[in-house]
């Protein structure tokens, strides 16, 4: 088994559509694929409908942006097969809430910046997303012309955190989502460590016992962060998950569905996990 178990679509900040994603995932020779959309399982139905008559098998996910109380950083949390995903509603919806307010209020400065682009391009580029995105906000202005590079220069100069026109956003605890996610039966790893300087972070939820998993194969940690993340994985006998964070085209650094696996001892121990 083979498995790639972080993936986006057009349901939240991805380029495709779940039924392209179940291509990807054929065409890599993939046994398993996870859908895990930021702050939404709206695309989970049409993946799980483009896989019916093949033999990729799906992994129902979420990805949920939080904030670690002691540091003020970000903190990306994957949940994996909630027997009781209703519970994750409140949380996500609220999530995405507070970033459609956000994107919106970024848009509106830009559109005094750049005249040939407007809101409403936003909006329409992410009619089928639960939210709008820096993808979509960037994709407008390449479209108006402004841009041929949408996660270029230009992006950090809008819409990064030092950005001229960026809007923060109240992110949920990420202790609080981990309980919820724990609550609602998912099964919890913590993503790409390496992006958001998290591995200390990792220890602590290990030793506590609040983790199911670690994501150590992915493109944004470095070897030294990768290795330390194995140590913590094996030592508190954790979940060891790999994924391409696939976005398609809407990433300022491409990879390809099957770029960062999770391997078959760990597709097995995950989907154990989830038949408890």
């Amino acid at each position: 088994m083979l498995g790639d178990l972080h993936c986006h679509s057009i349901y939240s900040d991805g380029s495709v559509l779940p039924e392209q994603l179940c291509k990807f995932a054929l065409r890599h020779g993939l046994s398993h694929i996870a859908l895990t959309d930021h702050d939404t399982l709206n695309g989970l139905s049409d993946l799980k409908a483009a896989a019916q008559k093949t033999e990729l098998q799906i992994i129902p996910g979420v990805e949920c942006t939080t904030k670690d109380p002691y540091t003020g950083r970000s903190v990306h949390v994957l949940c994996y097969a909630p027997a009781n995903p209703k519970l994750l509603l409140p949380l996500i919806q609220e999530t995405s809430r507070k970033r459609r307010e956000s994107k919106l209020a970024m848009a509106e400065k830009i559109e005094k910046l750049y005249p040939l682009f407007k809101t409403e391009d936003c909006i329409f580029l992410a009619r089928k997303s639960t939210s709008i995105f820096e993808s979509h906000i960037m994709r407008a202005l390449a479209n108006a012309g402004y841009t041929n590079q949408p996660f270029g220069p230009l992006l950090k100069e809008l819409i990064g955190k030092q950005g001229s026109c960026y809007v923060p956003i109240s992110y949920p605890n990420t202790l609080e989502v981990i309980d919820l996610m724990h609550q609602a039966g998912g099964i919890v790893v913590i993503a790409h460590p390496g992006q958001f300087d998290s591995v200390d972070l990792c220890l602590q939820l290990a030793k506590e016992q609040k983790i199911d998993g670690i994501e150590c194969m992915h493109y944004k940690n470095s070897p030294e962060v990768q290795s330390k993340c194995l140590s913590i994985a094996e030592q508190y006998h954790l979940l060891i998950t790999g994924g391409s964070d696939f976005h398609g085209m809407y990433s300022a650094s491409p990879h390809p569905v099957g770029f960062c696996t999770t391997d078959d001892l760990n597709m097995h121990r995950l989907l154990n996990l989830i038949n408890v």
